[in-house]
């Protein structure tokens, strides 16, 4: 994963601290730095199992600790590394490749090189420490378009607003006296401590507070000592940002595992939609095969009659065949391509594994038995028409290499759209490219047409070099032009449905169902009455004519179809939140745990701000302090 870019300049590290006779203190933000990054780096290894590190610029000498570090933040393999390193080539390879890999995340090092570390530059060691630490733990934390550490400090701001003494403007002086670190941790959880008892002049016991309830209620390791922060001219600043990130991370817990909740949910869903086309397109190959094997075993049974009454009945019988059950199985095998198509396009939108159908059910296997059937219908028309026809050749020809041609580039167009894929709209493109291309064969069917006119006016019934006619083709180029249309549709459906982030997969399944049933002709809209049957089929019923119609021009923007897109548009609106009674007794209900009754806490837990607090409390708690919502929600609505 990459990130924004961190410049980190090692000529600046010597110009830190030197003004106002600042310079004296040179050794204690070094030391605080030296203790801070230390702790934070043995916060990454230890849960791997890997032994601490007790001096950076020693441990980080050879290599092999600082890639074991890059290889747990970074989750990544930095692959082949002198493990047991004996010489200093040896570890300088090491230290290169950890600084290439650095590099690689979008961090720009200057002023450091492998030799740098290797000789113990305990300064440009810290430095590139906290370029890691700013990459990996806090460049991730921003606000707009503010930097790494302007979005953390205008965390900082919005968190500790309204708290009494605490003014963060920076990360030095703004948290000294532990204030800062409390009301962070009040915000968020304010069973944990009473803010409103801390004495601000009390710096020492803020700073232990803070330091030991985060550790033991937060997991937040104890980056900083009381005494780093209290007993210096200004506190290190790198060191307090490192150690406020914790924080920032704790909190964002929660929230994490809410959007973890919700994400599996979705993938179940998607997962459970795809296995449930899988099954479909695996039973409907099945039966199709079983059908064409069946089929194939009756003309070889029924053997060619000898006289020319039962040779016209089994070629009358053969030409049914291929009027009706033919172009029935020919749908479907058209259906099968655009089904497996659509699953593998629908696992590419959700990027999962693609599919690969049973053994017996491939694709190709239903195209070898479909061979096979049309060698043998062939074979058979062959066999019938030679006991009863005279039919001259060039017109034979003619039509046959016409619809032979037509039928071969038909075919390639449907390869090609059976096999379109990649990212969504360079599929959407594709198939534009096909439709075009597809266009031109209407001119085509004309020519087809003059060609079996002459046939049959020359008396001919049959032709022995092609197994098509002229309805066929343009049944199948019917069909294929359907595909087309339902594939353009299936993959703009799903370029609407990955935007819509602020739909269940409920929701917009229920949308796209309802939308796709009620679109009749396939066309991807809905006219106006489509639009109002849809409507009511999510239980949305207009009886006025004149507000309908003006709905309908709304929603379309004044056209005379709503597209997909538009349609999924409305729904969103109609269905977003909206105040009602039961909404937000679902939300106190939420607050509460289920109770009926609200306490101050609960409300606070909620990140309720303290005004509306105040304000609840004074107009609907009961003598007690405790709030019954359900007698709130009947006073107000």
């Amino acid at each position: 994963m990459s990130g924004p870019p961190v410049n980190f300049s090692m000529g600046s590290l010597n110009s830190l601290n030197t003004k106002d006779g600042y310079g004296l203190k040179e050794r204690s933000w070094e030391a605080v730095q030296q203790k801070t990054f230390t702790k934070w780096v043995n916060m990454k290894l230890k849960p791997h199992g890997i032994p601490a590190v007790e001096d950076l610029t020693k441990s980080f000498q050879d290599g092999v600790a600082l890639i074991q570090l890059l290889e747990i933040i970074g989750d990544e393999s930095l692959g082949k590394y002198n493990k047991n390193p004996k010489m200093r080539l040896h570890r300088v390879e090491n230290l290169n490749k950890a600084l290439e890999f650095i590099k690689s995340r979008n961090v720009n090092l200057t002023n450091i090189g492998a030799e740098d570390i290797v000789d113990g530059n305990n300064k440009l060691v810290l430095g590139m420490i906290w370029t890691i630490i700013l990459r990996f733990t806090i460049a991730e934390i921003s606000e707009g378009d503010l930097s790494a550490k302007e979005g953390l400090l205008l965390w900082c701001q919005r968190k500790t607003q309204g708290y009494k003494d605490v003014n963060v403007k920076d990360f030095t002086f703004s948290f000294q006296d532990g204030l800062a670190f409390c009301a962070l941790i009040h915000r968020h959880r304010p069973d944990l401590l009473d803010f409103s008892k801390l004495n601000k002049n009390d710096r020492a016991q803020n700073l232990a507070l803070a330091f030991d309830v985060a550790e033991k209620h937060l997991n937040i390791p104890k980056l900083l000592d009381v005494e780093d922060i209290i007993d210096v001219a200004k506190p290190d600043e790198r060191s307090i940002m490192t150690y406020v990130a914790q924080y920032f991370h704790a909190f964002s817990a929660a929230n994490k595992l809410e959007t973890a909740g919700r994400r599996v949910r979705k993938f179940v869903n998607v997962v459970a939609s795809i296995y449930e086309m899988q099954h479909d397109f695996e039973s409907r190959v099945k039966a199709l095969l079983q059908n064409i094997t069946g089929t194939i075993h009756s003309w070889e049974s029924n053997r060619v009659s000898t006289d020319y009454t039962g040779a016209h009945e089994q070629l009358l019988s053969l030409q049914q065949f291929k009027s009706n059950e033919k172009r029935t199985w020919a749908s479907e095998k058209r259906e099968l391509d655009g089904l497996l198509g659509n699953i593998q396009t629908k696992l590419k939108t959700f990027n999962l594994r693609p599919y690969s159908p049973p053994e017996g059910c491939h694709l190709s296997d239903l195209e070898a038995k479909w061979n096979e059937l049309v060698s043998n219908q062939s074979s058979r028309r062959r066999d019938l028409t030679n006991s009863i026809k005279e039919i001259k050749e060039r017109l034979r020809h003619k039509f046959a290499d016409l619809a032979n041609d037509f039928m071969h580039r038909l075919n390639g167009v449907a390869a090609s759209l059976a096999a379109v894929g990649g990212d969504l709209k360079d599929q959407l493109e594709s198939v534009k490219t096909l439709s075009a291309k597809i266009s031109s064969f209407d001119s085509d069917v004309q020519a087809l047409r003059r060609a079996e006119n002459e046939c049959n006016q020359a008396k001919i019934e049959d032709n022995e070099y092609t197994v098509y006619d002229t309805d066929d083709l343009i049944y199948e180029l019917g069909l294929v032009k359907l595909n087309m249309q339902k594939k353009s549709g299936f993959i703009e459906n799903q370029i609407v449905a990955s935007s819509m982030s602020s739909l269940t997969p409920e929701q917009l399944i229920q949308f796209e169902e309802t939308f796709h049933h009620f679109d009749k002709d396939n066309s991807n809209d809905l006219s106006d009455h489509e639009f109002k049957a849809a409507l009511a089929g999510l239980d949305i019923y207009i009886q006025d004519d004149g507000e309908f119609k003006a709905l309908f021009s709304k929603v379309a923007q004044g056209g005379s179809l709503v597209t997909f897109q538009q349609f999924v548009n409305y729904m969103v609106s109609i269905t977003e939140d909206q105040t009602t009674a039961e909404q937000i007794r679902e939300a106190f209900k939420a607050l509460s745990g289920g109770k009926s009754i609200l306490t101050r806490v609960e409300l606070q837990i909620g990140q309720v701000p303290i005004e509306t607090i105040e304000f609840v409390e004074k107009n609907f708690a009961n003598s007690d302090g405790k709030i019954d919502y359900n007698e709130l929600i009947g006073k107000v609505f």
